[in-house]
This record gives C-alpha cells, sequence and structure tokens, in this order.
C-alpha cells in the first residue's frame, strides 16, 4: 500500500563501543564529524530536518533546492552535512559558518534510505536500503549529494580513518531494519587521533552519540 512520506523519522543512533565488531553480518562505514541532516522529499518540495528533528530548509535554502532533483516523487534520506577542509577532509569547526554563508559549499553524504515512493523501507535489511539508496543517488547526479560507502573490512577502515584522523566508524547489521533511537545494531568507535585532536569535545559527549 502506498503511503506519503512522514514528516521527521526520529533517526538510528549507535550506541558507542571500545571494540570493533566483527564477523561477516556487519557492514563499516566511516563517521563523519558534521550534524545529522534527514532529507524529506514529497513532491516537488525538500525538508531538511536535524537530528532533533527541528526544520533546517530555511537555513539551507541552496541545498534544498538542489536536492529537488532527486529522481523519485517522495523520499526519507538519512544522512550527514559536512564542511570539507583544503584535504578533503570533514571541517566541523567551520560547518556552522558555512551555513551562515548560505552554503554553497556543504556536502551531504548519505547513508540510508527509509521511505521513497509511497513504501515504508524501514523492515527492509541494511543491505537492501543500501542497494535502493545508491541507485537513487546514481540517477540524481546531484554535485552536493554523495552516498557514504560502506565496507567489509572493518579493521582496514579504522586504520585508514586513524591516519586520516577521521572521527572514527560506525558498524552495521547487514541484516538489521531501521529502529529509531538508541540501537546496538548501529555502533561506533571513535579513533584515538580524533579524540586526541578534539579532547575537549570528547570528554563533554562521551557516552553519547
Amino acid at each position: 500500500m502506498s503511503t506519503s512520506p512522514p514528516k521527521f523519522i526520529p533517526p538510528c543512533r549507535p550506541i558507542n563501543t571500545k571494540l570493533l565488531p566483527r564477523g561477516v553480518v556487519w557492514l563499516h562505514e566511516p563517521k563523519l564529524d558534521g550534524y545529522r541532516l534527514q532529507i524529506v522529499k514529497k513532491g516537488g518540495q525538500v525538508r531538511l530536518y536535524s537530528r532533533g528533528g527541528h526544520d533546517w530548509t530555511r537555513r539551507m535554502p541552496c541545498l534544498a533546492k538542489a536536492l529537488q532533483d532527486l529522481a523519485c516523487r517522495s523520499a526519507v534520506l538519512d544522512g550527514e552535512l559536512i564542511l570539507h577542509d583544503r584535504r578533503g577532509r570533514p571541517h566541523f569547526n567551520g560547518l556552522s559558518a558555512a551555513i551562515r554563508r548560505s552554503e554553497p559549499e556543504l556536502t551531504v553524504y548519505v547513508f540510508d534510505l527509509m521511505h521513497c515512493d509511497g513504501a515504508d523501507l524501514r523492515s527492509l535489511p541494511l543491505t537492501e536500503r543500501k542497494r535502493r539508496l545508491a541507485r537513487l543517488v546514481a540517477r540524481a547526479k546531484i554535485p552536493c549529494l554523495n552516498l557514504l560507502h560502506a565496507f567489509d573490512d572493518g579493521a582496514a577502515l579504522f586504520k585508514w580513518c586513524e591516519v586520516y584522523e577521521l572521527e572514527g566508524i560506525v558498524s552495521k547489521r547487514r541484516d538489521a531494519s531501521y529502529q529509531s533511537g538508541e540501537c546496538k545494531n548501529w555502533r561506533t568507535v571513535k579513533t584515538s587521533a580524533w579524540r586526541e585532536a578534539n579532547r575537549e569535545r570528547w570528554h563533554l559527549f562521551e557516552g553519547q552519540d
């Protein structure tokens, strides 16, 4: 049965862990240091929501307009809003200022698709949602919209994130449905390099995500 997309879906929140989950049931993604962003498209209109459900559309009108070109009638996508630094890494400290400058350089990396063209996809396995998401992003060809790729080898990805001083990785069960709120099927491991560079932030937010 076809249904309209909800106004906002409370996002899935990974738990913080110190050990990397192992086994073939897990997929692993780099954790980007930015703002969680939910994209809701309905017809020709796009709304942008923060992690807490605040409507940020008016704060980022250029981004909302660009995302109207998504090749679907309706959709709800989960992602991360970031600003790249000169080395191509997420630049968290400059993100707020970039939004105030009308955000022409902002980028969204999407990693989940919860609703598309009237179908609620949350009960599907993660791998199927990602397959549909990859197809949607590829068709769209929107410069500010990127697919966040997932990897089988979590240990290798974690080492790569350490080298480039990224925040860490998020490990997700391949067979898991999308669940709002804190979920053990999504797990975050922070890199020591990021924690050292952001010592005050890390102690402030430790135990949260």
